[in-house]
């Protein structure tokens, strides 16, 4: 019992460990590309903290568990928004600019509404993931 114990605190250590390397990284190329640390968190961090969930969800639709694929989908973004996000904003309150909200809310709203009209009919097909 005393060794999982351990396992699991050295496993969380170097997860921290590794999670404030992969933001210092990621921050560096923002600044070396001179582009904005917005698009950097979009693109490169939200496709590394990504990368596991796409790997269950392939690895489920590819073993007939379509439903596991969906629902990670969703718990994924669900706990992404709602446990990390609200548990980063108690840590420390995220300032987020109004003319980003400017910029973003629209897309996100599009998108969403997007979303829901693939999804209507109950299946997702292949031009609907290419989508």
């Amino acid at each position: 019992m005393a060794l999982a114990v351990i396992a699991v605190v050295f496993g969380l250590v170097l997860l921290v460990w590794s999670a404030d390397r992969f933001i210092e990284g990621a921050a560096s190329v923002a600044r070396h590309f001179g582009m904005s640390p917005l698009l950097i968190g979009m693109v490169i961090v939200g496709f590394g903290t990504s990368a596991p969930e796409m790997a269950v969800s392939v690895l489920s639709a590819l073993q007939g568990n379509s439903g596991i694929a969906i629902g990670n989908a969703y718990g994924s973004n669900i706990s992404n928004i709602g446990l990390i996000l609200g548990l980063t904003a108690l840590i420390s309150p995220i300032a987020v600019h109004s003319r980003i909200l400017r910029k973003e809310l629209p897309l996100l709203t599009v998108v969403t509404i997007l979303a829901a009209w693939l999804l209507h009919d109950g299946i997702v097909t292949s031009s609907d993931a290419f989508v």
